[in-house]
C-alpha cells in the first residue's frame, strides 16, 4: 500500500511530500522536497521527531535533500543527526549517488553502516525500501 500526502514543515519551512509504503504493520515514510530538508543538527531532530510523533520508525530520505556539509565527516553534523536517530530507534536509508564525495573517511562510513539496519546509504529508492521492510 502506498500513500502520498504534501505537508507544509513549519519548523522545516519547507514543502514536504511524504510517502507512505506500508506492508502489514511496517510503515516506512519516504520524505522528499524540492530543497534541502536537513541543513543542521536541528532540523534532523525536527525532520525525526515529527515523523517518529505520526508512528515512523523507518524513513527514507534523499541525499539530495541533505545539505553536503553533512557528508564531510570532519564537521560532526553527521555524526550528531545520525546519533538521534539512534537514540530514537529508528531506521534511516538514505537514498543517493555517494560516488559524488570523495573522502576515504565516509565511503568507510558508509560501507560500515551497511552492515547494519540502524542507517544505511543506498544507490535506490527500491533497495532502501527492501533493507527497511525486511
Amino acid at each position: 500500500m502506498v500513500l502520498k500526502y504534501r505537508n507544509k514543515n513549519a519548523t522545516l519551512g519547507a514543502l514536504m511530500n511524504t510517502e507512505i509504503h506500508q506492508q502489514g504493520e511496517i510503515k516506512i515514510a519516504e520524505i522528499t522536497a524540492d530543497r534541502f530538508l536537513i541543513n543542521d543538527a536541528e532540523d534532523g531532530l525536527q525532520l525525526l521527531v515529527d515523523l517518529y510523533y505520526q508512528g515512523f520508525d523507518k524513513i527514507i530520505i534523499y541525499e539530495t535533500n541533505i545539505t553536503p556539509a553533512f557528508f564531510d565527516l570532519q564537521n560532526g553534523l553527521a555524526g550528531g543527526i545520525l546519533q538521534k536517530f539512534s537514540n530514537f530507534r529508528v531506521q534511516l536509508a538514505i537514498v543517493g549517488n555517494f560516488d559524488l564525495y570523495p573522502s576515504k573517511s565516509l565511503q568507510q562510513f558508509i560501507s560500515e553502516s551497511n552492515k547494519g539496519r540502524q542507517v544505511n546509504f543506498l544507490p535506490t529508492i527500491k533497495e532502501a525500501k527492501a533493507k527497511l521492510f525486511y
